[in-house]
Parts: structure tokens; C-alpha cells; sequence
């Protein structure tokens, strides 16, 4: 049971500090007012040095709980029965704290997606506005599957990204890793024995590797900190919302990477768009949803400039072109779905051939990618090996002129 921090005053003015342990922070606001008290402040105390980064909830425990929760309603079962459930049998402890929080403010008056809302980093503005929809419309189960089949799709379109990545990172990896190796161990190795044979002057590329070398053994603690310092840097860039917006940029208008940034951004877009509205949301606030939850900061600032211009009176195609981020075919596309009054069914059918459109084109990526990095890592490591046979050859042919 969790300890919760509290600050009261007592009717005299008196102000009161202490701790109390309780199932939430209602339980204590009730016990403390039953002692006279005027609660001022009651937070939950950190337990010891856990802490998280990111959702403490996978998006594949939140489809299943999703999934479940939209079954339990169809079935008649009430919003807090199926939070009591659920929060007992997910196997995520702090998934289970969350929806017990959640379920004992639903029980204390709250709506549904306002409990949700307390929780941006495992529900998020797609989420928490959906479930609004569902309860202002009566339609919560459906608005859950509709939301279940979402998430699996966009996991789905992520899971494809994220795999095309793995085999150059390993790779790229596994090269520092043979050069850091052969640097700081097999170099020397080498340099010893040729100093024992007493070859006299090496080949320039031989030296040019042992100078390497006695530089990187000499400061590796500055190659460390170097390292650290430019990953820390890295970080900071993508987190400062300016700079965020030229990476952004200039990885959409990246060669080989750029048109597959475009299609996942596509099929992102027309995907959540198509949702909310199907959904019931209103297109202006659907799209401040989506910039919201876009991903990308120049994808951001275009739909908020196209829900600036929609707000004047203009339709959705014509704005989408001037953005210049989303191909003419998908602005045609969406103006036919407009004109025809099937806007949501048309969004849909773009994010299943995007979809489709980024497997294709990630699977052209890798099968590029795989034979350029062994090339790489080939040439590297076998420069390196001829590099340092170099005097041995010399030594060879020295030996048979004699």
C-alpha cells in the first residue's frame, strides 16, 4: 500500500504536516477531514530509487487492456467492475497502480477520460479524446475496439521502422567494437613483434596505425568522455524543441531515408485522423489531436497550419498541399473523401496502402543496407589486417633476395 505525504490546517489556522499510508489520495483527503482537518496537500512518496523513463506501460499491454476493457463492456459489465478486474490480473505492477487509482476516482465522481487524463505518459491525447467521444456518445465499447485496432496498427507500422534499424546499429556496433579491439590490443601485439625482428622503417600505413593506436591507448579516457559528452549532446539537441524541428526537417528531406519518413508520417496522420473522426470528433479538434500526437515537428506545425486555415473556411485538401510535406495524391484522395461525405473511410484507406507502401520500401532499404555495411566492416577490418602484414611481406621478400 502506498505512503502518501499530507499538509492540512487544523480550524485554529494551525498548519500540519505528516505521512499516512492509504489505497489513494482520496482515502486520505476522507480520513484527514474526519479529524477536523482542512487538506491543504497530499502527494505519494517515491518508493527508494525507482523511477521511470518513458510509459512504465508497453503499448502491447495497453492494446490488451484496451482490447479486454471494450469486451467487458459490450458485455454489460460497469466501467468500475471492469477497472477492478483488469487492474487485478494485469501483471504490470505499476499498471495495476494505475488503474486502481484511476477506478477509485471514477468511484469518487470523476468521468472516465478525465481519470485518464491524470496519466499523459500512458494515455495519451488520442486516447483520453476518444474515450470522451465514447462517453458522450454512449458508444465506449466501440470507440475501444476502434482504438484496440489503431494501436495494433500503429505497433504494427513502428515494430517495421524499428526493425529495418536493428541490423545497421548491430553492425555498427559490432565495427567499433573490432576496431576498438584491434587498436588497443592487436596493433601492439604487432608493433612489439616488429620491433623484436627489427625491420628498420615501416610502410606508411603501418605507421600510420601504430601512431593511431598509441593515441587512442595514450587518451582513452578522453575518447570516453568525448563519447559521452557527444551521446549527452545528441540527447539534448533532440529534446530542445528548435532544434527537434530542423532534424526533423532534414531527415524528411534525407535521400534514401527521407521518402520513408514521409510515408510513415503519412500513414500516421491518416490513420489517427481517420480514427477520431469515425469516431465522432470534430474535424478541428481532431486535427489539434494530431498534431499533438504527430511525432515529427514539422509535421506538427503543418497540421496546426491546416487547422488554422480549415478554421477560415477552407477545405482540408487544399492546405495539405501548400504544407508541402504530404504527396498531391494524398491531398487528391482526401479531397474526393470530402466531396463524397467519406472522408473517415477514405483516411483509412490511405494508412492501409502507406502502410503497405513502408513495408515495401523498408524492405528495399535493408536489402541495401545489408551488403553495404559488410562491405564497410569488411574494408575496415581488412585494412586494418593488410595494413599490418605490410612489413611482414617486406620481411618475406627480403629473406628470398638472399
Amino acid at each position: 500500500m502506498p505512503t502518501f505525504a499530507w499538509e492540512a490546517k487544523t480550524r485554529a489556522g494551525e498548519v500540519r504536516k505528516g505521512e499516512m499510508t492509504a489505497d489513494n489520495e482520496q482515502a486520505v483527503t476522507g480520513k484527514l477531514r474526519q479529524q477536523g482537518l482542512s487538506v491543504t496537500k497530499v502527494k505519494k512518496k517515491s518508493s527508494g530509487l525507482s523511477f521511470t523513463i518513458g510509459s512504465p506501460v508497453k503499448t502491447k499491454e495497453l492494446v490488451v487492456f484496451t482490447r479486454q476493457f471494450a469486451t467487458m463492456i459490450d458485455a454489460g459489465l460497469p466501467l468500475v467492475q471492469c477497472l477492478e478486474l483488469l487492474a487485478n490480473t494485469t501483471e504490470n505492477p505499476r499498471f495495476s497502480e494505475i488503474l486502481k487509482e484511476i477506478k477509485s476516482r471514477v468511484e469518487s465522481g470523476s468521468t472516465f477520460s478525465d481519470a485518464l487524463a491524470r496519466h499523459p505518459k500512458v494515455f495519451d491525447n488520442l486516447f483520453v479524446n476518444l474515450v470522451a467521444a465514447g462517453e458522450a456518445g454512449g458508444i465506449l465499447d466501440t470507440i475501444l475496439n476502434r482504438l484496440a485496432v489503431h494501436l495494433e496498427k500503429m505497433v504494427k507500422l513502428r515494430r517495421r521502422v524499428k526493425g529495418a534499424m536493428y541490423y545497421p546499429v548491430g553492425v555498427l556496433f559490432v565495427a567499433i567494437g573490432v576496431l576498438t579491439l584491434m587498436l588497443y590490443k592487436v596493433i601492439p601485439t604487432f608493433e612489439k613483434m616488429f620491433s623484436d625482428f627489427g625491420g628498420g622503417s615501416l610502410p606508411g600505413p603501418t605507421a600510420f596505425l601504430i601512431k593511431l593506436s598509441h593515441g587512442f591507448i595514450n587518451n582513452v579516457h578522453w575518447v570516453l568522455l568525448g563519447t559521452i559528452a557527444l551521446v549527452s549532446g545528441i540527447i539534448a539537441l533532440l529534446r530542445w524543441d528548435k532544434s527537434r524541428y530542423y532534424i526533423d526537417k532534414g531527415l524528411l528531406h534525407t535521400p534514401i531515408i527521407g521518402p520513408i519518413i514521409t510515408k510513415v508520417v503519412v500513414a500516421r496522420f491518416t490513420r489517427t485522423m481517420g480514427t477520431l473522426l469515425a469516431s465522432g470528433v470534430a474535424i478541428l479538434d481532431a486535427l489539434e489531436i494530431v498534431a499533438k500526437t504527430a511525432g515529427n515537428k514539422v509535421v506538427e506545425e503543418g497540421v496546426i497550419f491546416v487547422k488554422d486555415r480549415l478554421s477560415e473556411g477552407n477545405n482540408l485538401a487544399g492546405p495539405l498541399i501548400e504544407t508541402g510535406i504530404f504527396p498531391p495524391m494524398v491531398s487528391q484522395m482526401i479531397g474526393v473523401g470530402e466531396q463524397t461525405g467519406a472522408l473517415d473511410a477514405m483516411l483509412q484507406k490511405i494508412a492501409d496502402f502507406y502502410d503497405d507502401e513502408v513495408d515495401v520500401a523498408v524492405e528495399a532499404v535493408t536489402s541495401l543496407i545489408e551488403p553495404a555495411m559488410m562491405v564497410v566492416l569488411g574494408g575496415l577490418v581488412g585494412g586494418v589486417i593488410i595494413a599490418m602484414y605490410l612489413p611482414i611481406f617486406g620481411m618475406a621478400g627480403n629473406i628470398k633476395t638472399q
